[in-house]
């Protein structure tokens, strides 16, 4: 069976092939590191790690990019609003300076990657650019858009003319194509891109913003690139100028993806520019978007700091479809670490049982049924909570051995992330394990005398004992 996504592009649900056979090329748009990125910023990499993985279970070559931003984004998705990156330092009380501005995102952009790192985001073989690092391909690029006149300049920059696209080749995302270009303070676009009297029309976008006090030099004048203009340029220059697939949050796809589109598209007259775009719907608390502006955000390291595993986050995540809302609360989050929890025990369990024929074995096969269970799951556009349906259904499958299970398990976990073998309750001493044994066979026997006793040396050298199922799970008090 193959993988089908569902394509922003198209708005339907297609059969995933790239460009190159065995090889995606893959952009997901990255954190503005001007402080600590919230949970609801870090869903966004669970989902795309999630793609990853899915797109590597099925041996494609995945070639990841996931930017880094350290300039440019305002705190619109359009032209308006200060820089994100020098509220931030002002918020830690650095003066505006570009050195400054590097020291500020070097040091969150290193507290993402760990945070990512401990949700079990795969990084390996991931690139990670900064925007900064590819300054000179972001002039040019802008310098291409000129040459073929899609630009003009106004008091505060340089401008992306949308028309002169015509009214089909924009707003290829969300279904804006064909609106009006005029400027017309009743056609809608003000509230969604903000009002520019020296635009000649409202959807026109930044490439390039003056700013005589902090900056860089360019033909123009002193200032910045646009925020759109790097992820085009990053893409370009490092995958090429077509790619397989683009992720990014539903919030951008109005305006900056579809301006991503019109500026690659009219550079290189290429199209489509990517294959595929997916979006994550957004992660609410009571109801409302988690966002500092909001001012309703939660930290990874609260989380850990309240006694929750980083994983559980993750297992919440995929509780639910990755274009379904989910709201986040501390209950919820309890749940999905209580149920996370009884997942790892039973798999640590597994190792202790024998199998259907009295033996225990190390190693077991994969069930071919329950493989393909998972696959279709994960093959109907990532539906997670689909595949965690099919995990806890061949958990409690008597007629799959324990060694079976185990291993089927290790081959979900490819795509599921939550490190399995990593597993607190299988660093148990043997001859913890050994009283174990021999109590579930008093049990078994019904000598419950004999397995209270034998659970009270257990619990005399410091562990504690816990049926589950047919099998029994050791941990340290």
């Amino acid at each position: 069976m193959a993988i089908k996504l569902y394509n922003t592009l198209t708005g339907k649900l297609e059969e995933f092939t790239s460009i190159k056979p065995n090889e995606v090329k893959m952009y997901n748009c990255g954190p503005t590191v001007y402080g600590i990125q919230h949970i609801g910023n870090l869903s966004m990499f669970v989902f795309t790690d999630t793609l990853r993985r899915t797109l590597e279970y099925h041996d494609l070559d995945v070639k990841q990019v996931i930017n880094i931003t350290d300039f440019g984004h305002l705190t619109s998705d359009a032209d308006e609003g200060e820089d994100k990156m020098t509220k931030g330092l002002r918020n830690e009380g650095l003066s505006p300076t570009l050195e400054n501005m590097q020291t500020l995102a070097h040091k969150y952009g290193e507290i993402f990657l760990d945070d990512i790192k401990k949700l079990n985001i795969k990084t390996k073989g991931t690139l990670f650019p900064y925007a900064s690092q590819y300054l000179e391909n972001q002039i040019e690029l802008i310098k291409t858009l000129e040459k073929k006149h899609f630009t003009y300049q106004t008091s505060d920059g340089i401008y992306f003319d949308v028309s002169m696209l015509g009214p089909s080749n924009y707003g290829k995302l969300g279904g804006l194509q064909g609106l009006s270009f005029k400027l017309d303070n009743q056609s809608g676009l003000q509230s969604r891109v903000g009002w520019n009297s020296e635009k000649r029309n409202q959807r026109d976008f930044a490439l390039w913003k003056f700013n005589n006090e902090l900056g860089f030099p360019s033909k123009w004048g002193q200032g910045f690139p646009g925020w759109h203009i790097e992820c085009s340029a990053m893409i370009i220059n490092i995958l090429g100028e077509q790619i397989d697939i683009h992720t990014g949050g539903i919030e951008h796809i109005p305006v900056h993806h579809n301006n991503e589109i019109a500026q690659a598209e009219a550079a290189t007259g290429k199209e489509p520019f990517a294959r595929y775009w997916l979006h994550r719907a957004h992660l609410q608390i009571s109801g409302e978007k988690v966002a500092k502006s909001e001012g309703n955000v939660v930290y990874l390291s609260q989380i850990i700091e309240k006694g929750f595993s980083a994983l559980a986050y993750r297992y919440f995540l995929l509780m639910a479809h990755y274009r379904t809302p989910v709201s986040f609360s501390w209950e919820a989050l309890g749940a999905a670490e209580n149920a996370y929890r009884k997942l790892k025990e039973v798999f640590a369990g597994l190792t202790r049982l024998p199998d259907l024929d009295g033996q225990v074995r190390a190693n077991g096969r994969i069930s071919e049924n329950y493989k393909k269970e998972f696959s279709e799951a994960i093959e109907n556009d990532l539906n997670t909570p689909e595949a965690l349906s099919v995990v806890w259904k061949l958990v409690k499958d008597k007629s799959v051995s324990p060694a079976d299970k185990q291993s089927t398990l290790l081959n979900f976990d490819q795509v599921l992330g939550l490190d399995f073998e990593n597993n607190e309750f299988l660093e148990i001493p043997q001859n913890i394990v050994d009283l174990g044994k021999k109590r579930k066979l008093a049990k078994d026997n019904q000598d419950f005398k004999e397995a209270d006793k034998i659970r009270g040396k257990i619990e005399n050298q410091g562990f504690e004992i816990r049926d589950t199922g047919d099998t029994f799970v050791i941990f340290k008090r």
